[in-house]
């Protein structure tokens, strides 16, 4: 398989170089300056982790499908409003896609090729997407600022998902905090930063193995919106492969939208987030992306229905939010301040309108994550 085949033009980062060649050789400088460049140009990158398991990931998408597909009372005991949901159970038609009103994102829309585009949110209600929160993090040796971002986990009550939940979740969310962690170490190292940087900022994250469901029994007409165009808050979020296409990403350096197709085997999506682009100053863009039902998403549910009658009819993405501590000063590094506006620069003499300048006010990791909650609905604004 070629790396055009893997990666929809995306750049393949090899973490096992990272983890087992020395940190000052060739290769290993070389593979993290390419990851940095990654993530500057496009936004995102598929990264190969010989660790991880493709049965995890199976086993864990069955553990997910089967919990959905419970009735809808059985999964509201699991729902945490009071905590933004920010563990547990978020129900249908719940979240909003910040996209939908938010003006900066409007334009950024507004700019795309009208072929780019992505299915129009203007009107869009909130998402028809369920999603399970689990925190997969270490508890820091301080009292945090923040308890209502870093509650104690939920386990389902039934007995057919109970006794499965916490190893297949913890199994399956182990694997991909690890390789997006070893990555935050080679994005580090590629930007000039001591490797540790960001990975110690994020040691008492609120990391979140966030499985989001769709049931296409439902939902499964041809560009029905599952998730609408947006981008995710945190540092990185790192997706194994979906049994349902659908994912649709842009690239920052073309505007294209680019249809994801995990490969097969110990490879994993990684996009950037806010967090990473409020530290390095914009250097970094958050990427954009929005699920739907497109041709391939009706073919694969058309394929599943013939083949696996008795299985339900309900697509599992399997995505890990990797997030720094949120007590941290989240300040933008001077340095990759400075390159972030020379990127512009040279966007703009590209002929690339970014548009207006975004400012990176200092602030607590937390108090971004209230704020960005508060956009799409699952925080109460005071």
């Amino acid at each position: 398989m070629s790396t055009q085949e893997l990666s929809m033009d995306l750049a393949v980062i090899d973490l096992d170089v990272f983890l087992h060649q020395p940190r000052d050789s060739p290769a290993v400088q070389a593979e993290c300056a390419k990851a940095a460049d990654a993530l500057i140009t496009y936004g995102a990158l598929v990264l190969h982790d010989s660790r991880v398991s493709e049965q995890d990931n199976d086993t864990f998408l069955d553990l997910l499908e089967d919990y959905f597909a419970q009735p809808e009372e059985d999964l509201k005991k699991d729902e945490r409003p009071e905590l933004a949901y920010q563990i547990g159970v978020t129900l249908e038609n719940t979240e909003k896609p910040k996209c939908a009103v938010d003006e900066p994102c409007l334009r950024v829309i507004e700019r795309l090729a009208p072929s780019e585009r992505p299915l129009d949110i203007s009107a869009h209600s909130p998402d028809p997407k369920c999603r399970f929160f689990w925190r997969m993090v270490e508890q820091p040796p301080y009292k945090t600022q923040f308890p209502g971002l870093n509650a104690e986990n939920i386990t389902p009550e039934a007995p057919h998902i109970r006794e499965r939940w916490g190893p297949v979740m913890n199994q399956w969310g182990t694997s991909m905090k690890n390789a997006v962690e070893g990555l935050t170490q080679m994005t580090a190292v590629g930007l000039g930063l001591p490797a540790d940087t960001f990975k110690d900022a994020g040691r008492y994250g609120p990391h979140l193995l966030a499985p989001t469901a769709s049931d296409l029994q439902k939902y499964g007409q041809k560009d029905t919106i599952l998730a609408g165009f947006h981008t995710d808050l945190n540092f990185l979020t790192i997706h194994g492969r979906s049994r349902y296409p659908g994912l649709h990403i842009w690239a920052r350096n073309t505007g294209k939208r680019i249809p994801v197709k995990i490969p097969q085997g110990n490879y994993l999506l990684v996009q950037a987030g806010k967090q990473l682009e409020h530290v390095t100053g914009g250097l970094v863009k958050a990427g954009y992306h929005e699920v739907v039902v497109n041709e391939r998403t009706v073919q694969v549910i058309e394929d599943r229905r013939a083949r696996l009658p008795h299985r339900p009819l309900v697509r599992i993405s399997s995505t890990f939010f990797w997030h720094l501590s949120s007590d941290y000063d989240l300040v933008p590094v001077p340095e990759l301040a400075e390159r972030a506006k020379a990127v512009r620069a040279q966007q703009f003499n590209l002929g690339k309108n970014e548009g207006d300048e975004v400012e990176y006010p200092p602030m607590k990791v937390g108090e971004q994550v209230q704020s960005e909650l508060k956009h799409i609905a699952l925080m109460a604004s005071s």
